[in-house]
């Protein structure tokens, strides 16, 4: 593999490499994505072409280890990107069965383009040569094409081409769910016209969502001839290649869901799309000019090798989650449009995609926020459920907003299927209140403040102090029952029921909440405020007891530092060195416990940050004054003690991990930062948790980098109505550049040169930006250019 800052390269066939190259080849526009898949295979042990709509989820119940088990999914919609050759009577000619001399495949992330070129030796001594053009159209959300050339040397050839519309596809990309149901498709029916155009419908099983798919395949060669086939479409023809001479085909496809806006049948709408859309040079240039405009908007500039996979990470987020998301009703999946690990539900992840959204796409960002605010009656639900007011989110999310978490998860190292307590991650309720509150001080959006974000607010905040219970011995409430982003630990050692006391994180955040909370709710203009108090019948009381809670709520300690939970520091040690020693890759240790007839809940070790999540998210200032305001001191010898005390106790078995480690040592320790900077920047391009990326990205560590350059290695904060500005630049990355849209102002520009800041505000008739740095306070107003120097 080879990279630059605006291509992509991977050279030779590498059968057990092609999982990973389809996940970072995959091309996508918000509204659908496409694996990177060659288009002649099918989907098999080696290769694998999803194709997935945001949003487009279905259910089904399985039976497994003697219980049913219901699941939802993304659905992996019909696949349209079947086209295949063969020499007359022999079999179809893919890089498994022919002879490959050389095979390249190129994202060309400039233009949103993924390239093909393979020569394939055919007998006689004569040579095919096959290279494809593939988009999925980033001006036109509904359109996708694939142009194929073919050209031949040594010898005239005789064809067979197919192209196809597959409508028998499964959800199977993931080994560990194959044992559940995986058919999401039926009533799938085929069709064509003279003219070119196939078709295909069919809807999902239970969620009931119709599909429309729609292809025109035109060519330069012997016309193609349709044959309807049990749930597939095909285009057949037989073209004569002369030695030198270049034949090409175009297939057009246009993909519409019951879900779209302003059409009455999928069917007929992608048959219309399909029939008006314009040739492939058309097609390539429209979405060349979309995309150059999304590359404007993001303004990245960082050198050599983090500047080109960040460019690659920035490419991801904006096929997952582009201007076209504003118009959807969908969060963030977790592993993108790029598979079906985790089953294209919505985590946490937002908590690292939102910051670096708020700052280049905010009208993305307001989106997401809608789509938990739509599912804030389901999570009101959920609260009432358990015996709480206020809501509860859930820890994972789809299509209504219930809790999609598995009760049982399989453990490929023992092929046992054991308990899933990861729902009681309630901390995700913060994770959402803190984007509610980042994206309005990035944007200054009073009005979704004061109505939708307020609301989710209130409503958190009061499931907080709700959940929070006093302990006379500690004198201060605790939040009992719960799973921390640890994951690891799900249960005190022997203990008959799932969950842990006081997580510090849990209860620093739900802390932050109150505090917020109470904040917006004073600051709400009269009416509103009136409105609001009586649609909840909130009181003087209630909000007398967020204030006591938000002061009393208790934080464990040990050995001086920071306790994970209470009981943490009692857990006995893991021998470490042991464990590596005996296995190449422990990341995944609660897997290796478990298959030794061990628990990690024993032992003090953690997957990846939890109690250290706390300097992710918040300035070291303001995490003294959250501590302060609790009633505990925090000062840069504890911490820095608290930071070593769990490096040296975390196992990094999340893509996350490496990216929150590397931001906090950058203050902490900035030494040793880069080598988690690195960990967190390679996590998905070598693939580092062991094949998990074939599988799908990890769009949470992919945006979380982009957001370390932007506003963690900077210190840019968004609050009080000001920029704020503190710089921590690494030796290795210690000159680079971008631009942001905040409040209004487009295109403000940052440029880091060793020791040296310069902030450029494009001229416009808005108010100045006040920055805000350690050491003074700057009003830059449009049109102005500031150079500083940084300490050192």
């Amino acid at each position: 593999m080879t990279a630059t800052a605006s291509t992509w390269d991977y050279v030779h066939y590498e059968p057990a490499e092609e999982r990973l190259r389809e996940s970072l080849c995959t091309l996508g526009n918000g509204y659908f994505a496409t694996r990177g898949a060659l288009p002649e295979c099918a989907a098999d042990d080696i290769h694998y072409p999803g194709t997935y709509a945001a949003g487009c989820y279905n259910r089904l119940t399985s039976a497994v280890a003697g219980r049913e088990v219901e699941n939802e999914d993304m659905v992996n919609l019909p696949n349209w990107l079947p086209l295949r050759c063969r020499l007359p009577g022999e079999e179809w000619l893919t890089p498994d069965t022919g002879k490959v001399l050389d095979h390249r495949q190129t994202v060309h992330l400039d233009a949103g383009v993924l390239e093909r070129r393979t020569r394939y030796g055919l007998s006689a001594g004569r040579v095919l040569s096959v290279r494809q053009l593939r988009l999925v159209h980033m001006g036109d959300p509904h359109l996708a094409a694939l142009r194929t050339e073919f050209t031949v040397s040594g010898g005239v050839v005789d064809l067979d081409v197919e192209a196809a519309l597959d409508g028998a596809v499964t959800n199977s990309g993931v080994p560990r769910y194959r044992e559940l149901a995986g058919r999401h498709l039926t009533h799938v029916h085929t069709g064509g016209d003279g003219d070119g155009t196939v078709w295909l419908r069919c809807r999902t099983r239970t969620s009931d969502i119709r599909v429309g798919m729609a292809s025109r395949t035109t060519g330069d060669g012997a016309p193609l001839t349709p044959r309807r086939e049990p749930r597939r479409v095909s285009q057949h023809a037989t073209l004569r290649l002369e030695p030198g001479r270049t034949t090409t085909l175009d297939k057009i496809v246009a993909l519409h869901t019951s879900h779209d806006p302003a059409i009455s049948d999928p069917l007929q709408a992608a048959v219309d799309r399909v029939a008006a859309a314009p040739g492939f040079e058309e097609l390539l240039a429209g979405h060349r000019t979309a995309w150059g405009q999304l590359w404007r908007r993001a303004g990245l500039e960082v050198p050599g090798e983090a500047g080109a996979i960040l460019r690659l990470h920035l490419f991801h987020v904006l096929q997952t989650l582009s201007p076209h998301t504003a118009e959807l009703d969908v969060g963030v999946p977790a592993r993108g449009l790029h598979g079906e690990a985790y089953r294209g539900h919505v985590f946490w992840d937002e908590l690292f995609v939102l910051p670096y959204l708020n700052l280049h796409f905010p009208e993305v960002s307001r989106a997401l926020l809608h789509y938990r605010h739509r599912r804030l009656e389901r999570a009101r639900a959920s609260a009432r459920a358990i015996g709480r007011r206020g809501a509860l989110y859930p820890w994972q999310s789809g299509s209504d907003g219930r809790e999609e978490s598995q009760r049982l998860h399989l453990n490929p190292r023992s092929g046992r299927w054991l308990p899933d307590h990861t729902h009681l991650q309630w901390h995700v309720g913060s994770a959402v209140a803190y984007n509610v509150v980042q994206y309005c001080e990035a944007g200054g959006d009073a009005e979704f403040l004061h109505t939708k974000g307020a609301e989710m607010l209130l409503q958190i905040a009061r499931f907080w102090a709700d959940a929070a219970t006093w302990d006379e011995r500690l004198g201060r409430h605790r939040i009992r029952g719960v799973v921390g982003p640890d994951e690891y630990h799900d249960a005190y050692p022997g203990a008959a029921a799932p969950g842990l006391d006081d997580n510090a994180y849990t209860n620093v955040t739900a802390a932050w909440v109150l505090q917020r909370t109470l904040a917006v709710l004073r600051a709400l203009p009269g009416p509103r405020r009136r409105e609001l108090v009586e649609r909840t019948a909130l009181d003087d009381s209630e909000l007398e007891q967020w204030e006591d809670v938000s002061r009393t709520l208790h934080v464990p300690f040990h050995a001086g530092v920071i306790s994970q939970f209470e009981g943490y520091g009692d857990l006995a040690e893991l021998d470490w060195a042991g464990y590596r020693a005996r296995y190449d890759d422990i990341r995944r240790l609660d897997r290796i416990l478990e298959a030794e007839g061990d628990s990690v809940n024993d032992y003090q070790a953690s997957k990846q940050a939890d109690v250290l999540m706390l300097g992710h998210l918040f300035s070291p200032a303001e995490l003294r004054r959250l501590f302060e305001r609790l009633g505990y001191r925090l000062d840069e010898d504890t911490w820095r003690r608290t930071v070593d005390y769990y490096l040296a106790r975390t196992s990094h078995g999340s893509t996350l991990s490496g990216l929150v480690h590397g931001r906090i040592l950058a203050r902490a320790r900035r030494a040793e930062a880069w080598a988690y900077c690195q960990e967190a920047l390679k996590g998905d391009v070598a693939d580092l948790q062991g094949g998990t990326t074939g599988e799908g990205i990890h769009l949470g560590a992919m945006a979380g980098t982009l957001d370390l350059v932007q506003r963690g290695l900077t210190g840019l904060e968004t609050r009080e109505g000001a920029l704020w500005l503190d710089p921590v630049p690494l030796p290795e990355l210690s000159s680079y550049g971008f631009s942001i849209r905040y409040q209004g102002h487009w295109g403000v520009r940052f440029r880091l040169e060793h020791g040296r800041l310069e902030i450029a505000v494009p001229a416009s008739d808005l108010p100045p930006i006040e920055v805000r740095l350690p050491d003074r306070t700057l009003a830059l107003r449009p049109g102005d250019t500031c150079r500083l120097v940084l300490p050192e």
